[in-house]
């Protein structure tokens, strides 16, 4: 997806209505949720003060749809993003969940790539699933555990399943990240 340098620039007026600076003309919530899923970036910016409203507006999309049963967060995760407000730990949050998605990003990127040439060689893309898979696996407690990975190449654990190693690895970077939380909330 293309994505413009400059964020499209909405204003927001008096009355509360948004306003689309490049086609001159109002917009809705459900508009600007389009803009950002077709690969736009968007600023929201009140006319009168020039405050950045863009945060609120963003979580005021996502709490629509979760309010609509278009559930993507789960509750554990959302009780702590509320704890993480209320702790010394929430210097860490913000950077570990740009990354977590970032490394989404990334592998959905280079999944969409492959669909579209399949023949394209796509290096890092095992290392990639492990990762991905560890993440899924830290984050809903071990229920995502197989998905994706019904096939057996042999070694028992399913066709492109992590290395016992890397999973090592990745099991320690997340048991040090831990402690390091441990230490700041306590």
């Amino acid at each position: 997806m293309a994505q413009k340098s400059e964020p499209l620039l909405i204003k927001r007026y008096a009355s509360r209505r948004l306003y689309n600076t490049e086609t001159s003309d109002y917009v809705t919530l459900d508009n600007i949720a389009g803009f950002i899923r077709g690969g736009r970036d968007v600023q929201i910016v009140d006319l009168k003060s020039g405050d950045d409203l863009t945060r609120q507006y963003l979580l005021q999309i996502i709490a629509e749809h979760e309010g609509k049963g278009e559930s993507v967060l789960p509750v554990n995760v959302l009780t702590d993003l509320v704890r993480s407000y209320t702790t010394e730990v929430q210097s860490v949050v913000p950077q570990f969940l740009a990354m977590s998605f970032e490394m989404l990003r990334n592998g959905q990127e280079k999944m969409i790539e492959g669909m579209a040439n399949p023949l394209a060689s796509m290096p890092g893309f095992e290392a990639l699933k492990a990762q991905q898979e560890a993440f899924l696996q830290a984050m809903t407690g071990g229920m995502a555990k197989g998905w994706g990975t019904s096939e057996d190449d042999g070694d028992g654990q399913g066709k492109g399943a992590a290395k016992p190693d890397d999973l090592e690895q990745i099991k320690k970077q997340l048991a040090d990240l831990q402690a390091r939380l441990s230490k700041l909330s306590g």
